[in-house]
């Protein structure tokens, strides 16, 4: 293996959906398996299913559940034998599939938390599938909290090439998010913004602020949270060094990071910000679950059942989430190995 080269745990997605034909795809991209080692968590069946789909030819090292790790920079499979993929249906429901992606996920986490890994990525989840399995399942960070008994704070970013996108609420009803948008945790949400770009490579991260009303607000005429909550949060964002500014209307924050005054838009609520990404670069997204110890990354876009099986699902968005779990996965490693050179 080629020294200092990041690893990165790659759990196989929901074997019902496009992941296994993503999966196969990303593995035999030489700019990936160039980028990092690549370790691959599923069942063989499932993954030679998605290279027959879509055409290509695999060049992994298969290895068994709890077997050494060899040292190689091809990708490593470890092959854990738990579905084959002729006893689900293609696109559809299915707690088999459920269980599948959930078990490749527990292991891809369990790996980098142990740093086996420097990065975490998995090509699509359904997460209807995941709530068939496990009923708790409301999302990767909901689960990733319980699972690696996590108390800190973390958030998921969508991100498309020059821009990322952060947000203050994620997964509530709209009815109970003014109630949520508060100095504290916008701050907070700043300020784990900047961290997460800042291991991707920007030094440093030009974040625009969104605000919650319309207009911004218009100087309180549509609401008061822009006054009392939002810019008291940007002021102490700036104290603390973040370059930030804000809050900006939220229907046009977004023309002004294309035109390049930003690298990315902090919004209040997940459709504020998720909508102008899709419209914007639907097939190019990436999620990427920063707070952690470790960078989790995936295409933004779901598992596409309407076209699982007929290998036309476009690799862009998975591609450049392997790419960036890269870079995030190098700056990590580097870190460790200086932290561990400085103890002695």
């Amino acid at each position: 293996m080629t020294p200092n080269k990041p690893r990165l745990a790659h759990a196989i997605g929901c074997p019902a959906g496009v992941a296994p034909e993503l999966s196969a795809r990303i593995l035999a991209d030489r700019e990936i398996t160039e980028a990092a080692q690549i370790i691959v968590i599923g069942d063989a069946r499932v993954l030679r299913r998605g290279a027959e789909i879509t055409g290509v030819d695999l060049d992994v090292v298969t290895v068994a559940d709890g077997a050494p790790l060899p040292l190689t920079d091809k990708p490593i499979l470890i092959d854990l034998g738990h579905l084959d993929p002729a006893s689900i249906p293609v696109g559809a429901l299915s707690k088999p599939a459920g269980d599948f992606a959930m078990t490749n996920f527990r292991k891809a986490l369990a790996f980098a938390s142990s740093n086996v890994v420097d990065a975490v990525t998995f090509s699509p989840f359904n997460k209807a599938s995941m709530r068939l399995s496990h009923a708790a399942y409301d999302d990767e960070v909901v689960f990733m909290n319980e699972f690696l008994d996590f108390k800190g704070t973390a958030s998921e970013f969508n991100i498309l090439p020059g821009l990322w996108n952060a947000r203050v609420t994620s997964h509530v009803p709209i009815s109970g998010v003014a109630a949520l948008i508060k100095r504290d945790t916008i701050l907070r949400s700043l300020k784990l913004t900047n961290d997460a770009m800042k291991a991707a490579g920007f030094a440093p991260p030009r974040i625009a602020v969104a605000g919650l009303n319309p207009h911004a607000g218009d100087g309180g005429n549509f609401g008061r949270e822009e006054i009392d909550e939002i810019r008291p949060a940007v002021e102490a964002g700036l104290a603390a060094g973040i370059v930030c500014d804000g809050p900006f209307p939220s229907d046009t924050v977004f023309v002004r990071c294309q035109k390049g005054e930003f690298d990315a838009v902090l919004t209040m609520y997940h459709d504020q910000g998720q909508i102008a990404m899709k419209l914007i670069g639907f097939e190019q997204g990436v999620t990427v679950l920063g707070g952690y110890p470790f960078a989790v990354a995936t295409a933004a876009h779901g598992s596409a059942y309407d076209i699982a099986g007929k290998g036309i699902a476009k690799v862009t968005a998975m591609r450049n989430a392997m790419l960036i779990a890269a870079r995030m996965g190098a700056a990590r490693r580097e870190k460790r190995l200086s932290d561990k050179a400085a103890i002695g």
